[in-house]
């Protein structure tokens, strides 16, 4: 038994995710595939945003996966951290923006 939540073994296990709804799942990977060819933005530069986002949304699967992806299509670390450094700038800055609204509500009820 695993003493933890994540497990790295368990990325590998993702394609068997349509186990229990395998028409569900065969429309995921399927939009999944088409979002990360070639398009307006190259599969590289989808990987650099995709190693980004894993990091905004803390999927440490995703981390791994899009590390990897991003290091083996070759991009630099220090290209890799910069981008971790925008998302981390952009979450950051949702949470403060959100602080408006406590400072709403709290000048709402002191009045």
């Amino acid at each position: 038994m695993a003493n933890h939540y994540y497990n790295a073994e368990d990325l590998g296990k993702f394609g068997s995710i349509g186990e229990y709804q395998k028409e569900m799942a065969d429309k995921f990977f399927s939009y999944y595939g088409e979002v990360f060819k070639d398009g307006a933005l190259t599969a590289k530069e989808k990987s650099l945003i995709a190693l980004a986002v894993s990091h905004a949304v803390q999927c440490p699967y995703c981390i791994d996966a899009y590390s990897s992806d991003a290091y083996e299509k070759g991009f630099s670390e220090a290209q890799m951290m910069e981008a971790v450094h925008v998302a981390s700038a952009i979450k950051g800055g949702a949470v403060l923006v959100h602080g408006v609204q406590m400072m709403n509500k709290v000048k709402e009820i002191s009045m």
